[in-house]
């Protein structure tokens, strides 16, 4: 595997996350460890009310943790202010949850392009980049749609398109097929991958769809605020 390949875009050192509310303190996790390359692909599975979206949420900058640390493309989040995470938020990472988030006043080419323009970028290049990528996950014929004219599905794929129109090292993903018929979370997810293989993004994914974890790379089971490997016979 190249230099390039192991690369790390996330790294979680220590970290641990508690609840505090009044007197009760819940904790979710404590001692955390995670390390993902660049271009790998992994699964997070486990019970629900395991952590899982909250581990989502803190690798991605979008939550605090109350102990360790988050690197993202090697910088510290917990060193950074909030703007300039929010910049190395936008600039590295792309998220894709369960329900799209698209906004619905702005068709799919608007909502696509957002991100580059939110990052300083230029309207004719996020027009294209935009574009390119609505076209590769099969709408170019709905660029003109708002979400409010579109099946889930496309709607889903428009999301995706949008978490990658930055180029990001890793994308997060929380159930982004969980809402999503067998059929439809498929199609969604084989784009997913086709789209990584093509940019050498990496993703890691938190999904209830074992049958999808098995096709990634690495598939980890968050147990007792642990992350654990999982072989693909147990799976």
């Amino acid at each position: 595997m190249s230099d390039a390949m192991n690369q790390e875009v996330i790294r979680a050192e220590g970290l641990g996350k508690t609840y505090a509310e009044g007197k009760m303190h819940t904790p979710v996790f404590d001692g955390l460890e995670l390390s993902v390359s660049r271009g790998e692909t992994v699964a997070i599975i486990g019970a629900s009310g395991a952590g899982k979206s909250t581990l989502l949420h803190l690798l991605g900058g979008l939550d605090v943790p109350t102990a360790g640390e988050v690197f993202v493309a090697g910088q510290k989040m917990s060193g950074l202010s909030d703007t300039a995470r929010g910049a190395l938020r936008n600039r590295e990472l792309g998220f894709i949850y369960q329900f799209h988030h698209l906004l619905p006043e702005f068709t799919a080419l608007e909502n696509v392009m957002m991100p580059v323009l939110l990052g300083g970028g230029e309207l004719d290049a996020a027009r294209k980049r935009a574009m390119d990528l609505l076209e590769s996950v099969g709408l170019g014929h709905r660029l003109a749609h708002k979400p409010g004219e579109m099946s889930g599905g496309e709607r889903q794929r428009a999301a995706v398109a949008r978490a990658l129109v930055n180029q990001p090292g890793c994308v997060l993903g929380d159930e982004p097929t969980g809402n999503l018929d067998d059929r439809t979370a498929a199609n969604v997810f084989g784009q997913m991958l086709e789209l990584n293989r093509a940019h050498g993004t990496s993703l890691v994914l938190v999904t209830h769809d074992r049958s999808l974890a098995r096709k990634l790379d690495r598939v980890l089971e968050l147990r007792e605020g642990r992350l654990h490997a999982m072989a693909s016979s147990q799976v």
